[in-house]
């Protein structure tokens, strides 16, 4: 008896590790590039930031982008490898992603968002991610044949209503 339990317990474990690396999602494809946004205040952030559950944002920082426009973006200001993608997840809380297809990894190559599938969309490679929930994993095309999720980056609240997104 002792045996066949010695081997249940080896095959639960066996199974278990070979479900885990199935599931492995790769988050991490995109070159390093910093990321910092920050919003001082509460103002700032009613004015720039989300408002609420499935709200969206992008911030585009390059030398001949700006977006949004008249955001104050500062010297230290640095929006990642293609844009940063702010949300509103389900709940509301705000999630942010960089903006470059993981499949194509180009800093040209932007998501966009559709709002009538709730889903973040590559427009050339056509890969589809869940922006609300799982935490931009792949759901469709190249991207989830090969596991590549968008990269994520933090979003920390201070006091007063203060807000920064970092890598």
């Amino acid at each position: 008896m002792r045996f066949f339990r010695k081997i249940g317990i080896a095959l639960l474990v066996c199974s278990m590790s070979g479900i885990a690396a199935c599931d492995s999602i790769d988050d991490t494809r995109l070159p390093y590039a910093p990321v910092n946004i920050t919003f001082a205040n509460a103002g700032m952030w009613n004015t720039y930031g989300i408002g609420g559950a499935l709200d969206t944002r992008a911030f585009i920082l390059t030398p001949t982008s700006r977006e949004p426009a008249n955001f104050p973006y500062t010297a230290s200001s640095a929006t990642g490898f293609g844009g940063v993608l702010l949300v509103g997840d389900y709940y509301g809380n705000p999630v942010a992603y960089d903006m470059a297809c993981p499949v194509e990894c180009r800093s040209d190559v932007r998501v966009y968002v559709d709002t009538e599938s709730r889903t973040a969309e590559c427009p050339k490679c056509h890969s589809t991610y869940a922006i609300y929930e799982n935490f931009g994993h792949p759901l469709s095309g190249p991207a989830a044949e090969n596991g590549y999720g968008l990269q994520r980056y933090k979003v920390m609240q201070g006091a007063g209503n203060y807000y920064a997104i970092t890598r």
